[in-house]
């Protein structure tokens, strides 16, 4: 599969000069019947690095941090957490972990699970600072099954940090919160980095990898498309979406033919995701084309890897 989004080889999969490798991952090839999830992975999580793992649905974000984890074990290649086996006790008490989904005990306190869960690691993180960062003062007396969707995501994400971790992985872990909240949720996972806690976040979402990481893969149909800094790596995924009706699909092309156009039969609308909607709206104006309903917005992630990946084998 072709894709504009090119790696220098000085980083392609491992990353110097950061600390030791808290995660190995050496050509890890993941099938579940005929579908391959993940297809030769190779990658270095360091010590003190943030790193985000980017890419559409269903690009083998999650499996790759199940592997991680040890929750499942690779069809090929291998996969080493603080130099041992991910399946060992030993090795994961050092890892705090936030799936994608949340799911709390409902009869439990808040207060309780973090105790219960606090009382699996050596030396656990204080309640008091996890509580503070997190904004959990309001729920420590409430039972779990009584708290919102996004509280309960909030609680969910504060969980990975309890144990005093050196690495968290963070699967999604602003779903389900409004804006607000979600940005007190990066506020609290950056305070955890800062002071020394190796992070792993994935989503779908460019904006949320440009709030926390330093670092970021690329992964598209279970392959590393791209390892590099931040300011690199949103260069080449920036596009704009364009809706306008009163045109068709070919006409759209024809004014963007480096675009992905798409029709919303319901909507009676048009869709164009392209790199400049500038360039695109002047030739529209100056095409005397009958267009109306024009809007312009950046694109969801998604739409940006599909323009990306556009003419891919």
């Amino acid at each position: 599969m072709n894709t504009t989004l090119t790696t220098p080889a000085r980083t392609r999969g491992r990353s110097a000069g950061l600390g030791d490798a808290l995660v190995r991952t050496d050509a890890v090839v993941k099938r579940f019947g005929d579908v391959t999830a993940l297809d030769g992975v190779s990658l270095d999580i360091r010590a003190g690095e943030c790193v985000g793992l980017l890419g559409p649905n269903g690009a083998g974000k999650t499996t790759l941090l199940t592997l991680i984890e040890g929750l499942r074990v690779p069809t090929s290649g291998s996969v080493t957490l603080f130099g041992g086996d991910p399946r060992a006790a030993a090795s994961r008490v050092r890892l705090g972990t936030t799936p994608q989904a949340t799911a709390l005990p409902e009869a439990l306190k808040v207060r309780e699970v973090l105790e219960f869960v606090a009382a699996h690691y050596p030396s656990p993180a204080a309640r008091a600072g996890i509580v503070e960062e997190f904004g959990l003062g309001d729920l420590l007396h409430k039972q779990c099954g009584a708290l919102s969707g996004g509280q309960q995501r909030r609680v969910a994400v504060a969980l990975a940090f309890v144990g005093e971790p050196d690495l968290v992985l963070l699967d999604e872990p602003t779903t389900g919160l409004d804006v607000d909240a979600r940005r007190s949720l990066w506020n609290a996972v950056r305070s955890r980095h800062a002071a020394g806690c190796a992070v792993v976040v994935t989503s779908h979402h460019l904006e949320e990898i440009e709030q926390l990481a330093q670092r970021v893969v690329v992964i598209d149909d279970g392959v590393v498309r791209a390892d590099d800094s931040l300011a690199a790596i949103v260069s080449g995924v920036a596009r704009q979406r364009v809706t306008l009706a009163g045109l068709d699909v070919a006409q759209v092309q024809a004014l963007a033919p480096e675009a992905v156009v798409t029709h919303d039969v319901d909507a009676a609308t048009v869709t164009a995701v392209l790199a400049d909607s500038d360039a695109f709206v002047r030739r529209l104006a100056a095409s005397d084309l009958p267009f109306s309903r024009l809007t312009v917005r950046g694109a969801t992630l998604e739409e940006a890897f599909l323009s990306i990946t556009k003419g891919a084998a």
